[in-house]
């Protein structure tokens, strides 16, 4: 006998961001946290790189009419309960990507504004900054940049933690509904404490900090987490303690792949 069809309702969330061959970050990573949360991901590619954990030796950018016809193609059919981005390259893409979000009103936004790695090393130009601050941060839902592109967005050094607080005020001035700034390239007792402002609650989010070096996809993944509980329905803030959680927990799984900082388990529960 055939199976029947059921109407259960299916969380769906859309990640638009690059692909990572070594499977640790980006497109791969944003999927896999989907999937542990049961949410039906969806995606739209904006790069393709030849990366392992050595490091990357080719990215290959997506044309934005490419990138904008996989979003519209996922919302003119499945939707998306929830939207996150990731690396948008540059500012052609950035464009496309805030217009049809903008046209498409899908679900909430999480915007990990992928400009400046943990190591600090520059990722996009000031062009496609430029782009991002004007255009896609608007839009957001919650804003989960690292130390550096807190600095790089808010204009200032973060040494302390009220160094942290005030780039949140700063980066909230420039539209997203909450910011998230994270801790995790800090030092000292401020690494694993991420600082959340909705423009009304300014709050500490503390948590013990994970002594690996496998630490590759952090980023993608905390961002994929606050998507997925938000398609899930939990308000903004509950959303990132849960991701935040459940990040520190997978750090404390890594997986022994590679010679160079690898990745973690994103399905850590399932390991024997």
């Amino acid at each position: 006998m055939a199976a029947m069809e059921t109407s259960k309702s299916v969380a769906t969330a859309l990640t638009i961001a690059g692909s990572d061959s070594g499977g640790g970050a980006g497109i791969q990573a944003d999927l896999s946290t989907f999937a542990f949360h049961r949410v039906h991901g969806t995606s739209a590619l904006t790069a393709i790189t030849a990366q392992n954990t050595q490091g990357v030796t080719r990215v290959d950018v997506m044309p934005p009419e490419a990138v904008a016809a996989q979003i519209d193609a996922v919302a003119s059919d499945i939707g998306a309960g929830a939207v996150k981005t990731g690396m948008l390259v540059n500012p052609a893409i950035i464009t496309t990507v805030a217009q049809r979000l903008r046209v498409l009103g899908l679900g909430p936004l999480v915007v990990d504004p992928v400009m400046v790695s943990r190591a600090g090393a520059r990722l996009i130009d000031d062009a496609a900054v430029g782009a991002l601050k004007e255009l896609l941060l608007p839009l957001a839902t919650v804003a989960t940049p690292n130390r550096h592109e807190a600095e790089l967005l808010a204009g200032m050094k973060l040494e302390t933690l009220e160094d942290m607080r005030e780039a949140a005020r700063r980066i909230h001035r420039l539209g997203p509904q909450a910011v998230l700034v994270k801790g995790g390239g800090m030092t000292g007792a401020l690494r694993g404490t991420d600082v959340w402002f909705d423009g009304e609650r300014l709050e500490t989010l503390h948590l013990r900090a994970v002594d690996t070096r496998n630490t590759h996809g952090t980023g993608c993944t905390l961002s994929a987490a606050i998507a997925a509980h938000l398609a899930l329905g939990q308000p903004p803030l509950e959303a990132t303690r849960r991701a935040k959680d459940y990040v520190t927990a997978a750090l404390e799984h890594p997986l022994p792949l590679g010679k160079g900082p690898g990745p973690f388990s994103h399905f850590f529960p399932l390991e024997g």
